[in-house]
């Protein structure tokens, strides 16, 4: 078992699965966003369906592996997403076949992605940095006890405040001057509520998967010492 804030130098294979998912459901929620949903009575976007399991993934990490392996994990995911952007426009870009017809349908669809990512790297950050670090400090506070209601506690509490900070970036900047106003309000209250009780729907599955880490790596890490700056990979 490492030392207390210590976390294992390697990126071992659940790691390097979690953080495929992590990137996977990302880049799917930044692409499927900016379609806004009618309940009836609330407005989601079409990004509801995927983007809490980031959050939750998120979790896993930080509970597992510490927060340093949470934030290079972060960093990845917003690497990539910056590359599938970069990809949709070069593909927008391209010449089309004489057969092709389609083009006006995916600069309708895609071309409005940039902005939508600039929104969602900037809450993607903000978003995830807090939950990880949130959820890193209470997990030290309370002296690494990793019992099933702490981490509960744990995952709801950091997923409010990440949810919260990521709705209240995103929706302002990805949809200002294109929905109303109240409509965005709207959107960034509901979003972080409904995100969240996503996230207390299925703690009894984030459990027993952090369960079946800690046991499988032998490691449970506790943050002590460490620095939280967002740009500091360094080590894991």
């Amino acid at each position: 078992m490492p030392a207390q804030g210590e976390g294992r130098k390697k990126v071992t294979v659940p790691l390097m699965f979690l953080a495929v998912m992590f990137v996977t459901c990302l880049i799917v929620a930044n692409l499927v966003e900016i379609k806004t949903v009618d309940l009836g009575w609330l407005t989601v976007t079409a990004g509801l369906t995927v983007f809490p399991v980031s959050y939750i993934i998120n979790d896993c990490v930080v509970e597992v592996y510490g927060f340093r392996a949470a934030r290079l994990v972060i960093w990845l995911g917003f690497a990539m997403s910056l590359l599938v952007a970069l990809f949709l426009q070069v593909a927008i870009w391209l010449p089309g076949d004489a057969e092709w017809r389609g083009q006006d349908a995916m600069e309708t669809v895609y071309g409005a992605v940039p902005r939508i990512m600039a929104a969602s790297f900037a809450a993607f950050l903000c978003g995830s940095m807090v939950n990880a670090y949130v959820m890193s400090r209470m997990k030290a506070a309370a002296g690494g006890n990793g019992g099933a209601r702490s981490l509960s506690v744990r995952a709801i509490v950091s997923t409010l405040w990440g949810e919260g900070i990521d709705s209240l970036v995103f929706f302002p900047i990805a949809f200002g001057g294109v929905l109303p106003w109240k409509t965005i309000a709207s959107l960034v209250v509901t979003q972080a509520l409904l995100k969240t009780t996503y996230e207390a729907m299925i703690l009894p599955v984030t459990v027993a998967v952090v369960r079946r880490l800690k046991k499988a790596e032998g490691i449970d890490t506790v943050d002590t010492g460490i620095s939280y700056s967002w740009w500091r990979l360094g080590d894991m």
